[in-house]
């Protein structure tokens, strides 16, 4: 039997999954985000940019140097992460201690300048990306159809968001970063040297960021415009979780995804718009956020 009070259960499973793997990447990209303004105090808003860029590096490492799909894994991420190093040593740290307004408009700047050059270079028509021979396929569950790479997605997703929340949040690095934004003087007192643990942070927040790039290439066409509309709907899930909330970036990302496929079954004119919907209401009885902390 396929339809249960009138839904149709192997639709509605299938647009479920769909909405877990937008949920993956919003997992990805809001936890970079969480990372970077809930230990830095900067709002980042050239992730959807360097998540493009993370794209890209990909695609390029394939066509100009046979990079395969493995390596552009690993190497896409820590190349997205020395940039991020580098923009934030020679642009993000002079505004260090402003309003953060200041680091917003910035880094807002930053992402509209590497997307008109992308756009300038490949034009806005989208590039593919294979799926690695490895990963092709799928298999029958019984009650739907899971393609491999899809499943690779959301593998891969859970087990970087876990072990980063556990990292920061159960061991004694953690407390050191947590520790650099509460009273950077105390800590640099103990020997820690924190600007370059304030440099490394952000890389990694947008190492995540070039890591979600690295997977979504496959799946969705590599153009200049892809991170620009995504950075809106990850913004908005940052809010609902909490701004700097690590759990909640992650939790709050999965579930928005699963939310947003829900809705595209049952009332498809509004999934474009139901997690800022989710937002307003978030904002109208907890300001704070889900799990974040009142000021």
């Amino acid at each position: 039997m396929t339809t249960i009070l009138g839904i149709n259960v192997f639709a509605l499973l299938g647009q479920l999954l769909v909405g877990l793997i937008n949920g993956s990447f919003y997992a990805l990209l809001a936890l970079g985000l969480a990372i970077i303004f809930g230990l830095l105090r900067i709002i980042n808003f050239a992730q959807g940019a360097l998540y493009m860029l993370g794209a890209f590096l990909a695609w390029l490492g394939l066509q100009q140097l046979g990079l395969n799909y493995w390596l552009a894994l690993v190497l896409v991420p820590l190349a997205v992460g020395a940039i991020g190093i580098l923009m934030e040593r020679t642009l993000i740290r002079p505004i260090a201690g402003q309003d953060h307004l200041y680091s917003l408009l910035l880094t807002f700047g930053v992402a509209l300048i590497l997307q008109g050059a992308f756009n300038h270079w490949f034009g806005s028509s989208g590039q593919s990306y294979p799926i690695p021979d490895a990963l092709k396929g799928g298999n029958n569950l019984g009650f739907m159809y899971l393609p491999t790479y899809r499943g690779w997605i959301i593998l891969v997703s859970l087990v970087v968001c876990l072990a980063t929340w556990w990292t920061i949040e159960k061991t004694r690095l953690g407390a050191y970063l947590r520790a650099g934004t509460e009273n950077p003087q105390l800590l640099q007192g103990f020997g820690v040297n924190v600007p370059v643990m304030i440099s490394l942070t952000f890389g990694f927040g947008v190492g995540l960021a070039g890591l979600a790039g690295v997977l979504a290439a496959p799946v969705y066409s590599v153009s200049a415009d892809m991170g620009a509309n995504l950075l809106i709907v990850v913004f908005a899930i940052v809010v609902i979780g909490g701004m700097g909330s690590i759990g909640g970036a992650i939790l709050t990302g999965l579930a928005m995804g699963v939310i947003e496929g829900l809705t595209k079954y049952f009332y498809p004119q509004a999934s474009s718009t139901v997690i800022f919907m989710v937002m307003v209401l978030v904002l109208l009885f907890k300001p704070a956020g889900l799990f974040g902390k009142e000021a």
